[in-house]
């Protein structure tokens, strides 16, 4: 895999927050472009093997460390939102894609949404889909669906409960990922792990819970290409896939008819740090091929691997 450099940047949000940005370019103009929204209590550093396979592929990279995240936290602190909650995220997440489309102009762009960043990404669509070539979301649920999940089990709603399937656990995020150094290094970095403050936290479940009922979905062209990633282990996309698909069956019957679902047996929440990680990041290239063909050749078929569902 050719290796090309993520350079870190900086844009100020629309209430002036500085949010730390990245971007990585292939060597050759880019035939398309890929923005990575990544999940909660971790980074864009995290997502560098996958924007290594992209540039590698052809595709230029942009993403950006959310706000109360990574270098972005200094405004309001590590796991705050600030003010304005999970909605001022989503708007930063529209900011940087007007950035990267005027960096790089008249090409289709791909959002791909890991976890929180995909329940941003949920909502991004219902106000920004006309940006949108393709997307793909990565161990996403119907959150409504999830939060009740959570209640139901009669504990406190967090995230030491995704952990209560991998019992008796080596660590308390073995359910991110079968790969053990990952997980060793997520705990080692001071930038992931930490708590979300309750009422960002709280923002976002009442802001993505009712993402998949919002009318504005009638809008959205009914051949818009997303892919949903899920492992099937990941206690997010929920038992038998559980909480991810009232998302995809909401979708489908407000008229979204390119939605494919892939399950990766044995995989837990953080696909792109699996054990296979290297089919799925393959898989998705393939994909995204496949989804922007107006723009791109096709290359070959796509990787069997995979549940279709």
């Amino acid at each position: 895999m050719t290796s090309h450099p993520i350079t870190p940047f900086t844009f100020d949000a629309a209430d002036g927050v500085a949010i730390a940005a990245y971007r990585s370019f292939p060597s050759s103009p880019a035939k398309a472009m890929v923005q990575i929204a990544h999940g909660m209590a971790e980074h864009f550093g995290r997502y560098a093997h996958l924007t290594g396979r992209l540039t590698a592929a052809g595709y230029a990279v942009y993403g950006a460390d959310h706000r109360g995240h990574g270098a972005s936290a200094g405004a309001h602190g590590q796991g705050d939102f600030g003010p304005r909650g999970f909605a001022a995220l989503v708007d930063d997440m529209a900011a940087l894609t007007r950035l990267a489309k005027a960096e790089t102009p008249s090409r289709p762009l791909a959002l791909i949404g890991h976890s929180m960043g995909s329940f941003a990404a949920q909502l991004y669509l219902l106000e920004h889909a006309a940006e949108l070539s393709a997307l793909v979301l990565s161990g996403t649920a119907a959150l409504d669906e999830l939060l009740q999940g959570m209640i139901a089990t009669g504990k406190p709603v967090g995230l030491e409960l995704l952990n209560a399937a991998f019992e008796p656990a080596r660590t308390p995020f073995d359910w991110l990922t079968r790969d053990e150094a990952e997980v060793d290094a997520y705990i080692a970095d001071p930038l992931c792990g930490f708590a979300v403050a309750e009422a960002s936290q709280a923002s976002m479940f009442a802001l993505g819970a009712g993402a998949r009922h919002d009318a504005r979905l009638a809008q959205i062209r009914r051949d818009l290409p997303i892919l949903i990633i899920s492992g099937q282990h990941d206690p997010v996309t929920g038992p038998g896939q559980a909480f991810a698909r009232p998302l995809i069956e909401t979708w489908q019957a407000a008229g979204l008819t390119r939605i494919d679902h892939r399950v990766w047996p044995g995989g837990r929440h953080e696909m792109f740090n699996e054990t296979c990680r290297e089919e799925v990041e393959t898989d998705l290239i393939d994909w995204l091929e496949g989804a922007l063909a107006d723009a791109l050749p096709i290359k070959g078929a796509r990787a069997s691997s995979p549940q279709l569902i």
